[in-house]
């Protein structure tokens, strides 16, 4: 039976017992952190039952695949797959809280012109107000290439100047190959430029590589290590301008007193930076409109992370999935509150891209 379905299937079997049991447990969880007790539920279930009913009924949706018991305590947590139930059939989203939506809405008021900066306030804002770590992945720049010009800075550091024919202008900041020389660098750059007209960095790069094939004895050895690095630089971007911008990494490390837990969250991140092919992101969201949630090992970027992911993509104004917003963090996430402020930041961004390229 497919997961969803065997799901749907685990919901209609609860009684309204169960499921009342069950919805406070999770929530018990999510709020404290804590498994949560027979006693304590006796004072909060909507109909006076005894703590042995209660537990009774804990035993059986353990049973079931939806409760855990942790060693070191007689209460429960609930497992992965309890979680994803939760979240699909019980949990109730609200509104985004004004105090909330004003700290989101505050980052567009400073009218940057750069979309990128625009981006990583609204990244850094995104995780203060969740207190996780906010992950937002930029547009690409798709208008054709006017100019490139590669500058040296120091031996170990060189600057791409790329013109757009919108007149878009971007610095990016990445390591040469070694035993680079100015005129290996111009000569890169004329290269590029005699191939660059009218393409796009996406087209480009593909015309590049067929060149590359075909006239590897006509290029100086070191222009075309250049050359390739650069390739890889647009595709996959360096720090000054990387596609994917986290922030918050500092929430979830002060908020794991555990060493495990800290252990898997430095792995998480230690995998996202890591991540040069960040296109899963992309496709994580390109299933539609509106916020996913990914669970524990149902994130296909950070599976050994034991984290969630509540992610939603963005649109241009052709309706064009053209980057995402999320937050991720501990798998106990404040999912009712962190959804819509994801489905409000993501809405509000598709609508400044969607401005930025009418005007």
């Amino acid at each position: 039976m497919h997961e969803q379905s065997r799901r749907a299937a685990l919901m209609s079997d609860l009684n309204d017992r169960s499921r009342e049991v069950f919805r406070r447990v999770v929530e018990g969880y999510l709020a404290s952190g804590e498994p949560v007790g027979s006693r304590t539920l006796t004072r909060s279930m909507s109909e006076k039952i005894s703590a042995a009913t209660i537990r009774n009924v804990m035993q059986d949706l353990e049973y079931f695949g939806l409760l855990g018991s942790p060693h070191t305590s007689s209460g429960r947590i609930p497992t992965q797959t309890g979680l994803r139930l939760f979240v699909d059939g019980v949990l109730e989203v609200g509104e985004v809280a004004i105090e909330d939506r004003e700290r989101i809405d505050a980052t567009l008021g400073q009218n940057q012109p750069d979309v990128t900066t625009i981006l990583d306030r609204i990244g850094s804002v995104l995780s203060g107000i969740t207190q996780g770590a906010s992950l937002v992945l930029t547009p690409k720049h798709e208008a054709p290439i006017k100019h490139i010009e590669f500058v040296s800075l120091s031996a170990d550091r060189a600057l791409v100047v790329l013109v757009f024919a919108d007149s878009h202008v971007e610095n990016r900041v990445f390591t040469p190959p070694s035993g680079q020389t100015p005129s290996s660098m111009r000569e890169a750059a004329n290269f590029l430029n005699a191939l660059a007209e009218g393409k796009t960095l996406s087209e480009l790069r593909q015309t590049v590589t067929a060149e590359i094939k075909s006239r590897r004895q006509e290029i100086d050895v070191l222009a075309r290590e250049l050359v390739e690095t650069g390739l890889v630089l647009w595709e996959n971007a360096g720090e000054q301008s990387e596609r994917l911008i986290v922030r918050g990494r500092a929430n979830l490390l002060d908020g794991s007193t555990e060493s495990q837990d800290f252990d898997r969250i430095r792995n998480l991140f230690d995998d996202l930076e890591r991540k040069r092919d960040i296109a899963e992101f992309l496709e994580l969201t390109d299933e539609g409109e509106g916020v996913r949630i990914f669970i524990g090992s149902e994130n296909k970027l950070f599976s050994l992370s034991g984290s969630s992911l509540v992610v939603s993509p963005y649109m241009n104004a052709d309706r064009k999935i053209i980057g995402a917003v999320g937050v991720i963090g501990p798998t106990r996430l404040n999912y009712g509150r962190i959804v819509p402020i994801v489905d409000y930041t993501a809405q509000l961004v598709g609508r400044l891209i969607s401005d930025r390229s009418r005007g």
